[in-house]
């Protein structure tokens, strides 16, 4: 057969099914119609199976039963702890909050980070007191140092306050919770930070607090359900920053200034879109950090120092955020944080 007699043959072909296919898709649609409608949502795969989990627990215990080689994958825990299976831990460390944010409605937030040992002024006296009262009976230099941290920590009370402050004035400035706090979900200044949150009605803020040996139980005001638990800090991170459309950095310790340079980097590196990055009280940064020598040796540009702006009050904090997004709006006479820049890439 030439080529030419195969291409009138398909043509033929084509012609011959086509009304046939026509017709039987006309048959599905009208069948489908007559469902009925607790039948619509049908699907010949279970979309959960709870159900599977309870009847392998009833199984018969036998020596097949109770081997682990017999459990369901996802009911596991031996199977899914493994090193193979890391890369599916980090998967449902990403997906579980991402999704829960998202059906809580949680667009955009502001992050706070700050030391955990930071404290309100009841709870920094007790410390104060119990330091005096230990340094007076032992009087060794362990005592003396718990005696000057303790000290400093009463000092560092204003950090709490304002934090608290800041907290209580973006979620009253939200516009309908559209502007949410979100913090390391431990005590400290994350603990200040959500309870200014908490004392706006209807106010919420999230916790992303990670396993540690020490120091990280999730604080009392986080919205309950809002609270989430990490293992890895990469995950931890990106959530910090996903949504993220204010950054503002307590004084705080190691963590602090990890996920402070970490936001940073990503902005400098336009690996993050830029948002407004505030470093409270520049007298305690100037202390830590020495930025202008960091130019002056060549390491960073003097432009990297428009990466960020200090504030020495909650209220000076909220109005570079607001200022930062009323430049970015054609009409700048509406004085709303709720523009916002995507998170990092991923």
């Amino acid at each position: 057969m030439s080529k030419h007699e195969r291409s009138e043959s398909s043509e033929v072909d084509a012609e011959r099914v086509m009304p046939s296919l026509k017709s039987a898709a006309m048959a599905i649609t009208a069948a489908a119609s007559m469902v009925p409608d607790k039948m619509k949502d049908y699907h010949p795969f279970p979309q959960k199976a709870p159900g599977a989990v309870v009847s392998t627990h009833n199984d018969k215990p036998t020596a097949q039963t109770a081997s682990s080689a017999y459990r369901l994958a996802w009911a596991d825990d031996e199977f899914l702890l493994r090193d193979d299976m890391r890369p599916l831990r980090l998967q449902l460390e990403y997906a579980k909050p991402e999704m829960i944010l998202e059906e809580a409605g949680v667009e955009s937030t502001v992050v706070v980070f700050g030391s955990a040992r930071i404290h309100d002024y009841q709870r920094a006296s007790r410390q104060l007191a119990v330091a005096e009262k230990e340094f007076k009976v032992k009087g060794d230099d362990a005592a003396k140092e718990k005696l000057r941290v303790a000290k400093k920590m009463m000092d560092s009370v204003k950090y709490y306050e304002a934090a608290r402050e800041l907290g209580e004035l973006i979620t009253t400035h939200s516009d309908g919770n559209k502007l949410v706090v979100i913090t390391g979900g431990g005590p400290g200044i994350m603990e200040a930070a959500s309870r200014g949150a908490s004392q706006v009605p209807g106010g919420r803020s999230v916790g992303l607090n990670i396993v540690l040996p020490f120091e990280q139980a999730p604080n009392p005001y986080i919205t309950p359900e809002l609270c989430f638990n990490f293992h890895y800090f990469s995950m931890r991170k990106m959530h910090f920053l996903g949504r993220a459309r204010a950054l503002v950095a307590f004084p705080g310790g190691w963590g602090t200034l990890d996920e402070l340079f970490e936001a940073l980097t990503l902005i400098q590196t336009k690996k993050m879109a830029p948002i407004p990055v505030i470093l409270f009280c520049k007298p305690w940064w100037d202390r830590i950090i020495n930025f202008p020598n960091m130019v002056e040796e060549g390491v960073i540009n003097a432009r990297d120092f428009d990466l960020f702006k200090y504030a020495e009050t909650a209220q000076e904090a909220w109005k570079h955020i607001r200022d930062f997004y009323n430049e970015c709006k054609p009409n700048k006479t509406k004085a709303r944080a709720e523009v916002a820049p995507p998170g990092p890439e991923t």
